[in-house]
């Protein structure tokens, strides 16, 4: 009869697979994340609008993204198609331009400083104060045409006032700015007017008013003499070198480039149709050369919904104004929220052609129209701030829904939280924000990153110098000190290539550390699992570290080195999956830069240390030769010194260990530097504490024998004490009367008769004292 193998079954989970759940805009909770196609994970990223520089608001939203990504797919081994645009034409951009353009051209034509230069100047901040400041001005504050200096005066006492000048925020955000412009420029024309009347009218004085008045003369300019901007290159060369530093920001943070990018620019003609389609559709109506969309029609409209995000926002008139862009006429529309599709182009702007006439791309339609354009009708993932969410995202997605004639374009709506610095929210337009640029002289791309990664995504970070040199130092140097330990045993342990000393050396402690891997393990990826719960994830490393330090602390030669580099290769692992690291190799530690080694100079780095250590052998040498009775000792000071001063300018430290062997760690040498300096500084101090202790009671001592030269028996008698003050005394030159022949009190003989039993005492000390400084 034939041989047949049992039955067998599969095991049963003891417990359960964690799930990766995300938190949706579009639902308020976390749902399960469920891809349309397999792993395939279609995800469009809200890029920026390039008119200036990058600012750590950016860094927020761009390295969390980024952190989220690397998530998916280094983690949880998504297949990730990852689209960004950039919006390189906009009524941002278009003003910037164009102001930046007619300021220029002023500046460059103005060659001395005149009346007629300063007049034009105030003009100008006659206006910025009635129409900018007074914005945020209550009614009976705003100042008339004529009046502005009067009101300027009055003005600049309120300001002094915080509850005022709150009010006045609360008002307009801007105010303060407008206000810090306002200040400026008018110290600008006092100066001006000073230099004219002493005959100060060269070039450099009339430019120094125009650059210091330059917020509130370009906007002049611009009011001015917008129409005569027709070139459109003018914009599009500021979206490109704006463009280009904002990669070059991305870069140093260690931010991957999109797998697709994408510019409005070369998608107009894409979006004239998208936008025929939607008007087709019955969604979209002209006006005036404009095109519109009609919310009422589309929310009226079987199977959609208008404003998914923030329902609730609908009839919000500012962020409604707000998302329709600075240079938008709103002519013709139906209804307040209806939004631009097309815009006329006035004179001023560029323009494309289109079926209603010269115009240009409204700011909401760019995404929907590029993002369609790669994905199609749908995809899994659209991500962004938050501060995106309505109107802009709300009408992205009803616009595309409707072109679509589809319920759903977005299947996970992701918005990454504020960031405030020290507590107030950063924006361009208010000029308050700081840049990449100044943020990574203060801090590593690294550091930055660590900080994001302790707060939430979705959550608003206060951004603060306690939070980098509290808890992102703290990580910092723990990990450090990790990894630093760990690659010397294991570098130490390779070198010994010792044989087996009939130990297994997996013992109780060895089992409960691999325990504790392989949960920690289990709650980092559900970390993970719960919408990317990167504080959580950071925690169950910390933790790691902390019980694998413990346990290296405790084996000492008894360690079991394999489970300790285990643990710290997936610490390492995971940090640069977080985009932690320097690079990406396989290595214990955060990671370098990969290195083929074709180009290293092996002499230049070897020699410092051959050098150190020849040195030290020729020492060491000298002295056996030498056979002196301090050898040992001299040997031993010549092994602290390489230890102590030698090696550590290379950046290598020797930790004695138990055995006897060194275990060598590598350590940047600044660091080693100021451990020792400081170890020093703590020994010398401790060395003066000890000197000054002995000073003192040498001082101490030298005072009691000086008071111990007197005799007893003269101690009571002058001119030891004042003539007078006793009238008798007993053989041994103890006051028996005061004053006056008047017997001494019962407390006051008993007084004298113990002073003068301790200065007895003290005078034999000082005669003994005495007679060994004469044997000497």
């Amino acid at each position: 009869m034939s041989v047949q193998q049992p039955s067998w079954s599969i095991p049963e989970r003891t417990a359960p697979e964690p799930v990766l759940k995300i938190y949706n805009s579009l639902t308020r909770t976390k749902n399960e994340f469920v891809p349309r196609h397999g792993r395939h994970v279609k995800w469009y990223n809200c890029g920026p609008t390039v008119y200036d520089a990058s600012h750590m608001g950016h860094a927020r939203n761009y390295v969390t993204q980024d952190v989220l990504r690397r998530i998916m797919m280094d983690y949880f081994g998504y297949d990730v198609h990852f689209v960004m645009n950039i919006t390189d034409i906009d009524d941002k951009i278009i003003i910037r331009a164009r102001q930046n353009h007619l300021f220029d051209n002023f500046r460059s034509a103005t060659t001395s400083l005149s009346s007629d230069l300063i007049n034009r100047v105030h003009s100008a901040w006659r206006t910025h104060v009635r129409e900018k400041v007074g914005k945020g001005l209550s009614e009976a504050e705003r100042p008339a045409e004529g009046d502005e200096e009067k009101a300027w005066t009055r003005l600049t006492e309120l300001i002094k006032d915080k509850a005022w000048k709150q009010e006045c925020l609360r008002r307009d955000e801007k105010f303060d700015m407008y206000f810090s412009s306002a200040t400026r420029t008018f110290a600008a024309l006092h100066t001006a007017r000073s230099r004219l009347e002493n005959g100060q009218t060269g070039a450099d004085a009339a430019r120094q008013l125009i650059d210091d008045s330059k917020d509130v003369l370009a906007q002049a300019l611009d009011a001015q003499l917008s129409a005569t901007v027709t070139d459109p290159a003018i914009s599009r060369s500021v979206a490109a070198y704006w463009e280009g530093q904002f990669f070059r920001d991305m870069a140093r943070l260690r931010v991957r480039e999109p797998d697709t990018l994408t510019r409005v620019t070369e998608f107009v003609p894409e979006i004239v149709k998208f936008v025929e389609r939607i008007i087709q559709n019955g969604f979209g109506y002209e006006a005036e050369g404009s095109v519109y969309f009609d919310t009422r029609a589309f929310d009226n409209a079987d199977g959609h919904d208008y404003a998914k995000l923030e329902p609730w926002s609908k009839g919000n008139r500012e962020l409604l104004e707000d998302g329709e862009g600075a240079l938008s006429v709103k002519v013709g529309r139906r209804s307040p929220a209806d939004f631009a599709l097309w815009k006329a182009s006035k004179p001023g702007e560029p323009s494309w052609p289109s079926p209603w006439g010269p115009g240009r791309p409204g700011w909401h339609i760019e995404c929907s129209v590029m993002a369609s354009a790669v994905f199609g009708d749908n995809m899994d993932i659209h991500s962004g701030g938050i501060d995106l969410a309505f109107p802009h995202h709300d009408n992205e997605m009803a616009q595309s829904e409707a072109y679509h004639n589809c319920r759903s374009w977005v299947n996970y709506f992701i918005h990454t939280g504020h960031l405030h610095i020290e507590g107030l929210k950063m924006s361009k337009s208010l000029k308050n924000f700081i840049t990449i640029d100044e943020i990574l002289e203060k801090y590593t791309a690294r550091q930055l990153r660590l900080a994001f990664l302790t707060q939430l995504w979705n959550a608003k970070i206060d951004f603060s110098e306690s939070l980098m040199t509290g808890e992102v130092r703290n990580i910092e140097v723990t990990l450090n000190n990790f990894f630093t330990v760990v690659k010397a045993l294991v570098n130490q342990a390779r070198a010994e290539m010792t044989v087996s000393d009939g130990r297994h050396h997996f013992e109780e402690p060895e089992i409960e550390l691999t325990s504790s891997f392989h949960e920690s393990q289990s709650n980092f990826r559900a970390a993970l699992c719960d919408s990317f719960n990167t504080p959580a994830a950071l925690d169950v490393l910390r933790d790691l570290v902390s019980k694998t330090n413990v346990y290296i602390n405790s084996r000492g030669k008894n360690l079991n080195v394999r489970v300790v580099e285990n643990v710290a290769r997936w610490v390492g692992q995971m940090l640069r999956m977080f985009g932690l690291g320097e690079g990406e190799t396989a290595e214990i530690g955060w990671g370098q830069e990969a290195e083929d080694g074709g180009n290293v100079n092996r002499e230049e780095i070897l020699m410092p240390y051959l050098r150190q250590l020849s040195s030290f052998r020729d020492s060491v040498r000298r002295v056996a030769i030498e056979k002196n009775e301090t050898a040992l000792k001299d040997i031993l000071a010549l092994c602290d010194k390489l230890r102590d001063v030698d090696l550590i300018p290379l950046g290598v430290a020797l930790d004695d260990q138990e055995d006897g062997k060194a275990l060598v760690k590598l350590v940047p040498p600044a660091e080693l530097m100021k451990a020792r300096d400081e170890k020093r500084a703590q020994a010398e101090a401790k060395a003066a504490k000890k000197a000054a202790a002995v000073e003192a009671e040498r001082l101490k001592r030298q005072q009691k024998l000086e008071k111990g030269r007197v005799p007893p028996e003269d101690m009571f008698k002058p001119p030891h004490v004042p003539e007078g003050t006793y009238s008798s005394w007993n053989d041994e030159g103890i006051p028996l009367t005061g004053p006056d022949d008047k017997e001494l009190s019962k407390n006051q003989a008993k007084k004298v008769q113990k002073d003068w039993a301790s200065q007895k005492k003290l005078h034999e000390e000082y005669l003994t004292w005495k007679r060994e400084q004469a044997e000497y």
